[in-house]
């Protein structure tokens, strides 16, 4: 049979393509437009929508599995909601979605209640499913290139009680391994629910320290008012976007997201080995920056 990829041309969802390339199954990877796309030998393009219900119906057609992963837009539950309909409809065996951590806490962040609605309607409707729920990416930081090597400041504002942030490579590893494993299954498995963590609980003193010790240079913690990232969010994205992040970023602040020691666990039984560090991606990606 067959793997769906949604979000495939995304940071995330390339990189699982890339995992099952290198594996024996069938693959297709869902784009709206299939003949820019480039993917990986042996993937198949199909064309495809998450806001068309029905294009999605047609590209679940001879799929066992699927991969479903939601960009944060203004009708995301809407299109997550619908996208697990039409694999209950479509009779897959398996389906990944990707969450996030901590959705159910934070029920006033749009995005994060969104994706815990979702996983009510998949535990509701007793779906042979396996949940991700990754925390706050590490290359998010990868924005900050210019205030970290410029005048020297890390300018997210995540506060002092720590998250425990994790690398985009785990988080597609995880769910490359989770898709080939209810795929390679002779029948649906039971659903499983995974945190995406990773080791390290990181405050913003603790962050400009890391980067300060990582670049060789004094890096300050801008502090935690949001109204500036809120405005450099606007010009780069829609209003309604901008304040769902800062939202996140005030939970960050009252509450923290830090990993307990069995999530950590749970992480790294998904991964098969341990997670990654802060300090391993802000290395690399200074080495990234030097060489640039």
């Amino acid at each position: 049979m067959t793997i769906l990829v949604t979000g495939a041309t995304g940071t995330i969802g390339s990189q699982v393509l890339a995992h099952l390339a290198a594996e024996k199954v069938s693959v297709r990877a869902l784009t709206r437009s299939p003949g820019k796309a480039a993917f990986p030998a042996g993937v198949e393009p199909v064309t495809g929508d998450l806001s068309d219900p029905g294009s999605i119906l047609a590209a679940l057609q001879g799929v066992s599995t699927l991969f479903l992963l939601v960009a944060n837009v203004a009708d995301e539950l809407t299109q997550a909601m619908l996208a697990v309909d039409a694999a209950r409809e479509a009779g897959v065996k398996g389906i990944v979605y990707l969450s996030v951590y901590r959705g159910e806490a934070y029920a006033d962040v749009p995005h994060f209640a969104g994706k815990a609605t979702v996983e009510r309607m998949i535990a509701a409707l007793d779906l042979p499913a396996t949940i991700l729920q990754p925390a706050y990416f590490m290359q998010n930081d990868l924005r900050q290139q210019q205030p970290l090597t410029g005048p020297g400041f890390y300018v997210m504002p995540v506060g002092g009680k720590g998250i425990s942030m994790v690398d985009t490579g785990d988080i597609a590893l995880a769910a490359a391994r989770e898709l080939l494993r209810r795929e390679r299954a002779e029948a649906p498995l039971p659903a499983v629910t995974y945190p995406l963590v990773g080791p390290d609980a990181l405050t913003g003193e603790a962050l400009a320290a890391l980067w300060s010790d990582v670049l060789g240079r004094s890096i300050h913690y801008a502090g935690d008012a949001t109204e500036t990232v809120e405005q450099m969010l606007k010009a780069s994205g829609p209003g309604w976007l901008a304040r769902d992040l800062v939202l996140m970023l005030r939970r960050y602040q009252s509450d923290g997201a830090v990993a307990s020691a069995e999530e950590l666990a749970a992480t790294a039984a998904v991964l098969g080995r341990a997670p990654r560090s802060y300090r391993a991606f802000a290395e690399q990606a200074a080495a990234w920056w030097t060489a640039a």
